[in-house]
């Protein structure tokens, strides 16, 4: 039987976390701290991962196989039990790789007018549903403006129209993304921090929902985040999970439509963009047919199936066994990719995210050398992170560990390297009450908590932590392109100069390699925050609880019963 909640952690924390403790003369700087999570040792699982040898490590290639193989030997030396299926180390994830090989047509049509779609200039179509062919003929296309259907919110952007069989058309981020102070739909979902109504994941499991054949989000860089570059840097080619369950459900097809192209359509069917997206901002607004536009397309794909494997070690409780603390990060990469300007193809992932695996290693080690806790710890590395969170959605399908008894998930994916820093950044905000003890916790290293620099580009959605917070599971992510950090040398302009100068150059390419010259003090203050509240989590009783602004609140509540 779980104990019942005594007290929440949000009222046992609140004191302390709201009088932010600043480094001082009774609260030493971060330099004046010697810290328990060793820097040599996480360099050199990195420089193991990261190497050639490894070959990006890609899901359901020999990298694979030498990655997971390593995992296991160092969960193995570290002292932790096999966490995954049936007493073993892994818990497998089938995958299903989609890729469009022949464009047989794909336009839109009015009448005799017809216009002729490029893949990868124009839009970028991928199918998720493992078919030879996907053949889409004479579909309507529907404006859906954001496409939010958010009770919470009093805002339902649906109506009464009916989707089924018909194309879902897409605004990018949410209603209220760059509107003024005064506007009346101004943080009604979160001002400049992206709502998970805003992420395309969302959009297109909705438009699923309701029936329609395919989803398309116009690109618009701004409220992406991100470039049509990047949108379009892997045309026609989707991965899934394998699942003949309950799962995500998918449309046909789905994808990204250039903003010049929807500008095209549009005006076919006598609309202008900007001013349907101030429509669509405005709480009224319901979803309307464009004219007698019809989508069509068929396109021949290749299908496969890639075998993985998540990793799973753990440290069972003491006292509540049954209750657990996850942490976890992903050990996939982009594997081996054209050669860069230095002939080289390996796409390591150093940072992203072998560092973080070698944090969670670090935390483990600790726990290990104390006591154990009265609630089970688990370690997970998934699988397919980099192909959308599929080794994490594959585990949150069907856990091993219930997700209505899963305490916390604490996420690290990509640390920051350039050193000690002042504060810790806070991705996402108004989830629940860990954040709450985060910043208790950063307050007795002497650090701070700082909000992400861009929360409008939604990473609170973006890494494998979210697979369990869809469910109602509390989390929280450590990530270190969120906002540059205050760093100890240079302050916030050094931390910003560093973000910029890994999104620029090494993010997701062949530059994200090990690097001697790395000052993994920063990352380690970062680890050990997590180490700290995990020690309190798992021998508490208490369950922290996800915030009113949550978009996932009443899916925890369901399960309230459970943890009484």
């Amino acid at each position: 039987m779980i104990k019942p909640l005594l007290m929440s952690v949000s009222a046992t924390l609140l004191l302390a976390a709201c009088s932010p403790t600043t480094p001082g003369e009774d609260n030493p700087s971060p330099s004046e701290t010697t810290s328990v999570i060793n820097t040599e040792t996480m360099s050199n699982i990195v420089k193991v991962l990261a190497s050639d040898e490894f070959e990006g490590r890609a899901p359901g290639t020999a990298g694979e196989t030498k990655t997971v193989n390593y995992l296991i030997e160092r969960f193995t030396d570290l002292g932790l039990e096999p966490g995954g299926r049936n007493g073993g180390w892994t818990y497998p994830v089938t995958l299903n790789r989609s890729a469009v090989t022949d464009v047989r047509s794909l336009n839109v049509s009015q009448g005799e007018t017809r216009i002729t779609l490029e893949q990868g200039k124009d839009i970028e179509i991928s199918s998720a549903n493992p078919r030879a062919v996907i053949d889409v003929k004479d579909a309507p296309v529907v404006f859906v403006g954001f496409g939010a259907s958010a009770p919470e919110r009093d805002w339902d952007d649906y109506g009464d129209i009916d989707l089924t069989g018909k194309v879902a058309l897409f605004l990018v981020n949410d209603p209220d993304f760059g509107v003024t102070e005064d506007h009346p739909t101004h943080g009604v979902f979160g001002g400049r921090r992206m709502t998970y109504y805003g992420r395309w994941m969302y959009k297109y499991e909705e438009a699923a929902r309701r029936g329609a054949v395919a989803a398309l989000v116009i690109h618009e860089t701004k409220a992406a985040g991100y470039g049509w570059n990047v949108a379009a840097s892997s045309p026609g080619e989707n991965y899934a999970v394998a699942t003949t369950g309950p799962g995500k459900p998918s449309v046909d097809l789905q994808g990204w439509l250039h903003q010049d192209m929807a500008q095209q359509w549009l005006q076919q069917a006598g609309y202008d963009l900007g001013e349907l997206r101030t429509a669509a901002q405005k709480r009224d607004f319901t979803a309307l047919t464009l004219g007698d536009i019809r989508f069509n397309a068929e396109l021949a794909l290749s299908v496969e199936t890639v075998e993985s494997q998540n990793v799973l070690g753990k440290i069972t409780g003491t006292t509540r066994p049954d209750e657990t603390i996850m942490l976890s990060g992903h050990w996939d990469a982009y594997g081996l990719g054209e050669p860069n300007e230095a002939g080289k193809t390996v796409m390591p992932g150093a940072n992203d995210d072998a560092l973080g695996l070698a944090g969670l290693m670090e935390i483990a080690r600790n726990l290990k050398a104390e006591p154990a806790l009265d609630r089970s710890i688990v370690f997970a590395a998934w699988t397919a992170e980099e192909s959308g969170l599929l080794g994490s959605e594959a585990y949150a399908q069907n856990p091993i560990y219930p997700m209505a008894t899963t305490v916390a998930n604490l996420t690290l994916d990509i640390l920051q390297t350039a050193g000690l820093a002042h504060d810790v950044i806070q991705v996402g905000e108004g989830q629940s009450d860990l954040e709450e003890m985060m910043a208790k916790t950063a307050a007795m290293q002497g650090r701070v908590v700082s909000p992400e620099g861009l929360p409008e580009n939604g990473l609170f959605f973006r890494a494998d932590h979210f697979s369990l917070a869809r469910r109602g599971v509390p989390v929280l992510l450590i990530m270190g392109i969120a906002g540059g950090s205050d760093l100890k040398d240079g302050g916030r302009a050094a931390g910003d100069a560093w973000v910029k100068g890994y999104i620029d150059n090494r993010y997701h390419n062949q530059n994200d390699a090990w690097d001697s010259n790395w000052d993994l003090r920063g990352a380690a203050q970062d680890v050990e925050l997590f180490l700290d509240m995990t020690r309190e989590l798992g021998n508490s009783e208490a369950w922290p609880a996800l915030k009113a602004t949550s978009e996932f609140k009443r899916i925890r509540e369901a399960s309230a019963s459970v943890r009484e």
